[in-house]
């Protein structure tokens, strides 16, 4: 697949993906706002009803009042005036209904009168009764609008009856929830108030205010507060949270399969880099060896013990060189496998680092340099894998000729000293193009390789430097390199001591 064809997939699957996320936290968003306003518009009608019910409270605690001082006075008058006794209006009724005509003869005409009379006071009485209470009504408003507001709001809206009310009102409206409240005056403060109740900010709070006809400087305030407002919202739109968290997971597999498709096109890039290069690299010893093969079946050649010697080291070189491109190959397969088969032994690292520079000290002549060796570790003794420890020092002076600068002849330096009584440090330092400093944190990457400008000559499979800092690590040491573009590089190396 190209790689563009990845980037426009990658673009689609993005776009789709972010709508559906941005769409279903807008959803979200909205949903929480409506379970806001739901909730609002409950706790405000049940705050309303609360107000009701206590100004109800308020006109039954006048009238209770004020018929009881009428009841008081309106038993004094009739006694004291018309001389009635209980059940008299009910005698006089009686008569009054049972009479016979029969019974109108002129002897007892007197009493009838008397009877007649009698029943028209007590109409008078009715209506003066009426009246009385009707004006006791108009006193009672008079009251409520002129004298309510001079009781103490404890007594008009005490705790008990507001949190009894509270509870109540909200159970009804369905906002079974903890609660808190006050009651706030507008000029001296807060009243009273319950022990849990401390907003942390004003639109945490829901007001009503209480006996609105009061005047404006007695006026207070009910206040209420939900400390479990949030889970109660949260709850009522959790069933959205499984959706996110799938959308979430989706995104994050896109991501690693993008991530996945963008590697396996990198090494796929790689594998053919590398099957030219190793094809480069094999075909030449591969030649050599025959050429060389093709000298030695002719006989002048047998005959000539120069030519025999020369045509025989040639063969010779390049089967060392072939053997080392082998190695490199197999130094792959370290790198598929979590743990590289190690057999370490005790090794003195002066006297290895010595013989790799002996090996190597041609190569170096070859392009007019040579090697300064400052082995002077008074310790040496290291725990490390032979062949590993020497191909780590071949790879670093091998770079260091590889990446050498065309106009100067390479100097290279190795040197190793002890830091301290536990450890041995191990310096290889060359005067080569060196590095910038953004490639200085991908070198010890598997495959990277590092610009070399309009150089071509430079071949290999960006393995050498992860391969060396991953045997320092399986060494217990660790590995640093310091670079200046066109100054050189350095490569820092610390083992532990062998014990």
């Amino acid at each position: 697949m190209k790689r563009s064809t990845i980037w426009i997939l990658t673009v689609v699957m993005a776009i789709a993906l972010l709508g559906l996320l941005a769409m279903q936290i807008v959803y979200l968003e909205k949903m929480v706002a409506m379970r806001n306003n739901q909730f609002y518009e409950n706790v405000k009608r049940s705050l309303n009803s609360v107000s009701t019910l206590l100004e109800q409270n308020e006109t039954k605690y006048f009238l209770d009042q004020d018929l009881t001082e009428a009841e008081q006075m309106y038993s004094g008058i009739r006694k004291n005036s018309f001389g009635f006794g209980e059940g008299n209006d009910s005698n006089i009724d009686t008569t009054l209904k049972t009479l016979n005509p029969a019974d109108l003869r002129p002897a007892n005409r007197n009493k009838l009168k008397a009877l007649n009379d009698s029943y028209q006071d007590k109409q008078e009485i009715l209506r003066g009764q009426f009246l009385y209470q009707k004006s006791m009504l108009y006193e009672v408003i008079l009251n409520i609008l002129n004298h309510s507001s001079d009781r103490p709001i404890q007594e008009r809206a005490d705790s008990t009856t507001v949190s009894s009310y509270l509870r109540s009102e909200l159970d009804f409206n369905g906002l079974s929830l903890p609660f808190e409240f006050a009651i706030v005056n507008k000029t001296s403060g807060v009243v009273y108030k319950t022990s849990g109740y401390s907003p942390m900010s004003q639109q945490d709070v829901y007001t009503q205010l209480l006996f609105p006809n009061d005047p404006k400087s007695k006026q207070n305030t009910l206040c209420v507060t939900f400390p479990t407002k949030s889970d109660y919202i949260f709850s009522s739109v959790k069933f959205l949270v499984p959706s996110l968290a799938f959308t979430f997971l989706l995104l994050g597999v896109f991501l690693y399969t993008i991530s996945v498709a963008f590697k396996q096109k990198k090494l796929s890039e790689i594998k053919n880099d590398f099957i030219n290069n190793m094809t480069h690299e094999f075909k030449t010893p591969i030649s050599s060896i025959s050429i060389a093969a093709q000298m030695l079946n002719d006989d002048s050649v047998r005959k000539s013990p120069e030519m025999l010697k020369h045509v025989s080291g040639v063969i010779n070189d390049e089967t060392k060189r072939l053997r080392f491109q082998v190695e490199k190959v197999l130094q792959l397969s370290l790198f598929d496998r979590k743990n590289a088969t190690m057999r370490l032994e005790e090794e003195d690292a002066n006297a290895s680092i010595y013989n790799v520079i002996n090996t190597f000290k041609l190569k170096v002549e070859k392009y007019g340099g040579h090697i300064n060796a400052n082995l002077d570790a008074e310790d040496p003794i290291i725990n490390v894998d032979r062949m590993h420890f020497t191909n780590v020092i071949f790879n670093l002076l091998d770079n260091a000729v590889k990446y050498r600068r065309e106009d100067v002849a390479p100097e290279l330096t190795v040197t190793t000293v002890n830091p301290d009584e536990d450890h041995i440090q191990i310096t290889v330092e060359d005067n080569g193009i060196g590095m910038k400093r953004e490639d200085l944190r991908k070198i010890f990457e598997k495959f990277y390789r590092v610009s070399t400008g309009n150089r071509h000559d430079v071949k290999g499979f960006g393995l050498g430097l992860a391969y060396v800092h991953k045997m320092i690590d399986l060494f217990g040491g660790t590995i640093r390199a310091e670079s200046e573009v066109n100054r050189g590089s350095k490569f820092i190396i610390t083992l532990p001591l062998y014990k």
